[in-house]
């Protein structure tokens, strides 16, 4: 099964736990990550890296945020690069996950990515979008060959 970590601003991560928990009983696998103003990203970045291997069994985890390109988006990206089928998603909603949560035991990482952004609208994308609309760098000669 697919590990959760739910990470919002304020407590949008905590309540969105709160209403799947009350929709379908208590979740293996899924932490909530809150990311308050103030707190340091040094900080964000040890409670997710914590969640991340709470959640992880061995099949992957996907980190849901709320916004692209914000403080939980980056600490996630940076901590998805150096753990096998991590994917990252931002946009996330309540009804989205929702939707998808039947869906975790069933899917591949990558097959999750894929379904969630189709499901979720223009709002929603995932990390691994991002980059493939902005390819790596890349060196078109060496400076240091001789």
């Amino acid at each position: 099964m697919l590990g959760w970590v739910i990470t919002c601003h304020d407590d949008e991560a905590q309540e969105m736990l709160l209403k799947l928990e009350a929709r379908f009983g208590p979740l293996a696998q899924c932490r909530a990550v809150n990311y308050w103003r103030g707190l340091s990203t040094n900080m964000l970045s040890r409670m997710m890296c914590d969640a991340l291997h709470e959640t992880d069994s061995g099949d992957g985890v996907i980190f849901l945020t709320d916004k692209s390109g914000a403080a939980p988006y980056r600490a996630a990206a940076l901590m998805s690069h150096k753990h096998d089928r991590c994917e990252v998603i931002s946009g996330i909603s309540f009804p989205l996950l929702e939707q998808m949560y039947p869906l975790r035991d069933r899917l591949a990482s990558a097959e999750f990515r894929g379904a969630i952004v189709s499901r979720g609208g223009s709002g929603v994308s995932s990390l691994w979008h991002q980059q493939q609309k902005n390819p790596p760098f890349v060196l078109l000669h060496d400076l240091y060959k001789y």
